[in-house]
């Protein structure tokens, strides 16, 4: 057993147990690939891999313990090149950032720049996806961390750290009814309701404002971009519910925006990466400009 066949038993399941996908991922020939499989299962003395002809199909009952392994194994090897790289020198490397549009829009940018500053030989690279994807991205180390509100806390295998807390905002244009008065639920319902996608920006705190009234808020149109809801609120299909922060009272001047924090309750941003996971001084670092920026927003509201 060595640490290549390893390596192949991890592509092979990255890749749906192709072994052409496998010899190409790793420079051999499929039958080099095929080779080092029957030494490897030879040694164990029982089959990894399910097969249907010469074509592997699945993972056997040993084969799925043993791949739990494979991960710790792979981890390891990733955390001690980084380690080296860290220590080689701490101010170059990547940073790979996995969040939502309405994060990278409205919160990022400050604590980048300043990042930046500290760090200009770190090259950063953002990956906009929904929050499942975005977990999806940390396990496949795809992402170094993610920054979002929803579903992150529900991943055992994730360091999760409190960001900010934020609220939501109705934006309707001037002459609205809404933009003047009281706003309640009620009235609220009596208009059509453009805002986030299932599973985006706090949408999940929107649905438990109304679990216990009786109320059902006519959501005609959904989305993931802030921009796009507000978009098709100034074309006058309805109200917008946004994120309080994704107003801009210099870019939004046609709009209002009436808070919503008395109605629906506050969502929170987090911070999330894998447990185990080495993070070089630039990362940790960046956590820290992340955290500063949103002691920052609590002081500013």
């Amino acid at each position: 057993m060595n640490l290549s066949q390893i390596e192949l038993l991890r592509i092979l399941q990255e890749n749906d147990f192709s072994l052409s996908k496998a010899a190409e991922k790793m420079h051999i020939v499929q039958s080099a690939v095929s080779r080092q499989l029957q030494l490897f299962e030879a040694e164990l003395g029982s089959p990894v891999y399910e097969r249907q002809g010469k074509r592997l199909i699945g993972l056997t009952s040993l084969g799925e313990r043993i791949m739990e392994q494979v991960a710790t194994i792979n981890l390891a090897k990733n955390n001690i090149q980084t380690i080296a790289a860290d220590y080689i020198d701490s101010n170059q490397g990547v940073l790979h950032i996995a969040t939502t549009h309405t994060q990278a829009k409205y919160f990022l940018p400050k604590p980048i720049l300043r990042f930046r500053e500290k760090y200009p030989g770190v090259r950063i690279y953002m990956i906009e996806a929904s929050p499942e994807q975005l977990i999806n991205k940390l396990h496949s180390r795809n992402a170094d961390i993610a920054i979002c509100t929803e579903k992150v806390s529900e991943d055992i295998d994730l360091v999760v750290k409190p960001c900010y807390e934020w609220h939501h905002a109705v934006v309707v244009p001037k002459d609205h009814p809404l933009s003047v008065g009281k706003i309640t639920l009620e009235r609220l319902a009596s208009y059509p309701i453009l805002t986030y996608s299932f599973g985006f920006t706090g949408r999940s705190n929107i649905e438990i404002a109304l679990k216990n009234t009786g109320m059902e808020l006519d959501v005609i149109l959904s989305a993931a971009d802030t921009d796009v809801i507000k978009t098709y609120v100034r074309l006058g299909m309805g109200v917008g519910i946004i994120a309080g922060m994704a107003y801009d009272p210099l870019m939004d001047q046609d709009l209002i925006a009436r808070d919503l924090s008395p109605l629906i309750p506050s969502s929170k941003t987090k911070i999330a990466y894998l447990k185990n996971n080495y993070l070089p001084l630039y990362t940790q670092h960046f956590i820290d400009e992340l955290q500063v920026a949103a002691t920052e927003m609590r002081v500013a509201q």
